[in-house]
């Protein structure tokens, strides 16, 4: 890209001179390329400069007055937009080119990004990484609670089965007991028992035949 820059060489006005000048000695003192385009004695310049600065941009007269700047065909400004951009440090800008790195508009442009998107880091805004964290400790979080809640139930299914334990062995222990309490009853009767229970009856019959006469 080529900075355009149109001027009067022969002009009679110690105004325009000087600042031709400040212009053509700030953009050498950068080290900016540029084509001087003189429009006094070239008639092709004239027409094309009055042709493509913007309306809005030409004095009421229609005519606008050197220096004029272009990147190529794009309008960069006049002297007096030139001089806010200087101003500003933010000529490069103003000229439509990248700064160069180190520079102090560089360094202005890169404070402005930084305040606008966050720091950068090996190339990636630092907000992106912090906004993938929060959505990764979002999800964590989510999952934390989804395993609590799991914990939860499995702690009140360990409760209703600690307590229904206890109910689940006195019912057994009961149906031990009457089982014990059957097989006793339903235990046949050993000699001696059978032995012992004759003797009575005979003994008591006996005194039953005295007792009748």
């Amino acid at each position: 890209m080529v900075i355009k820059v149109f001027l009067a060489s022969s002009s009679g006005s110690t105004a325009i001179k000087k600042k031709q000048q400040d212009v053509l000695g700030f953009l050498e003192a950068l080290k900016v390329d540029y084509a001087p385009l003189d429009i006094a004695c070239n008639e092709d310049n004239r027409m094309w400069m009055r042709e493509n600065v913007p309306v809005e941009k030409k004095p009421t007269n229609g005519i606008p007055l050197p220096p004029q700047i272009f990147n190529e065909e794009s309008y960069c400004g006049d002297y007096e937009t030139f001089f806010d951009a200087k101003e500003d440090n933010a000529v490069y800008a103003f000229l439509g080119l990248p700064p160069p790195p180190g520079s102090k508009e560089a360094k202005e442009a890169e404070k402005a990004f930084i305040l606008e998107n966050g720091p950068v880091k090996n190339g990636t805004v630092e907000n992106e990484t912090v906004e993938s964290e929060t959505v990764e400790n979002g999800t964590d979080d989510a999952e934390d609670e989804e395993n609590l809640e799991a914990e939860e139930v499995e702690e009140e299914n360990l409760d209703d089965d600690s307590l229904k334990a206890p109910v689940k062995q006195e019912e057994a222990q009961e149906e031990v007991e009457d089982d014990e309490a059957k097989g006793e009853d339903d235990q046949p009767v050993s000699e001696e028992e059978e032995e012992l229970r004759q003797l009575e009856e005979e003994e008591e019959a006996p005194e039953q035949e005295e007792e009748d006469e």
